[in-house]
């Protein structure tokens, strides 16, 4: 313990030297000399601690994975990658049973049965329950667009998107229909396409009670009643309540005519003109 001296109004540390002109003021410095102390004690534990815990995880000797030959000098991460071809997954949810490799998985999932979202988005608060999804959010803020086909180079804010959009080059159509064995590129595609085997049609209009199998159809059904024309084109301003239509109008302008008659090689801007064409060959 260090000694303080006070000699009638001076008081002196013989730790520092220091003089001062009233006690409180020297007990005051003495306090935070002996918690700077305190703190560097513990800063040399804690250092000595971890090194001692990379040397028990280190080795000389490099770990090689004998199934993908990846190298690790870390026992335990190559352990936990080991679970990777292992498939061993010892951490599982108490609430539905779904089992992770990893504590973290197990961690990040918890969030779904708790419906709590903890990653806040600064700008426009909009919540999250993965760290990673908020992150791939900010790019819509920030406009960035890491991501670009190799093909068109066309760019993405996230691998997910530049995954799907490979599809238009490689024509893959991953996901089946079941019933029909029909092909689709998008899982949502195949999702639509799937109600039209179930054949409900969950989706009645209020007003004249038609039902629909898509959403989509229904709410582009909704808009004879209400007169609503969202769907403007940028040329002559004209109106249209479907996006189809708007599409097929566009045509007319470009002055491109993608509808040709298999009988006399024709072209037509709209399908319906050249139905109403092949009428001729057939009369």
């Amino acid at each position: 313990m260090a000694r303080v001296t006070t000699a009638s109004n001076d008081c002196s540390s013989k730790i520092c030297e220091k003089k001062y002109d009233e006690f409180g003021k020297l007990t005051i410095a003495f306090v935070a000399y002996s918690n700077e102390k305190t703190h560097e004690r513990e800063t040399r534990h804690n250092t000595l601690r971890s090194e001692n815990n990379l040397r028990n995880n280190m080795t000389e000797k490099t770990h090689i994975c004998k199934v993908c030959g990846l190298e690790c000098s870390v026992k335990r991460q190559f352990f936990n990658h080991l679970r990777v071809h292992s498939n061993e997954k010892k951490s599982v949810c108490e609430e539905c049973g779904k089992a992770f490799r990893y504590k973290s998985g197990l961690s990040r999932h918890l969030f779904i049965h708790t419906k709590e979202k903890p990653y806040i988005c600064r700008v426009c608060a909009q919540a999250f329950r993965d760290s990673t999804d908020l992150k791939e959010h900010l790019r819509i803020h920030t406009k960035e667009k890491p991501y670009a086909c190799g093909v068109c180079s066309k760019a993405f804010s996230t691998s997910r998107y530049l995954k799907t959009h490979l599809r238009v080059h490689t024509k893959e159509k991953p996901y089946i229909c079941e019933v029909c064995s029909k092909a689709f590129a998008h899982r949502s595609s195949l999702k639509s396409h799937l109600l039209t085997h179930s054949k409900k049609k969950h989706y009645v209009c209020e007003v004249c009670g038609k039902a629909f199998t898509h959403g989509s159809n229904w709410k582009a059904h909704l808009r004879i009643h209400t007169k609503e024309k969202p769907y403007i084109c940028e040329v002559c301003k004209k109106a249209f309540s479907r996006s189809g239509s708007l599409k097929s109008h566009l045509i007319i302008h470009s002055k491109e005519k993608p509808y040709a008659c298999e009988v006399c090689s024709k072209v037509f801007s709209q399908s319906g003109a050249l139905k109403s064409h092949l009428h001729s060959h057939i009369n």
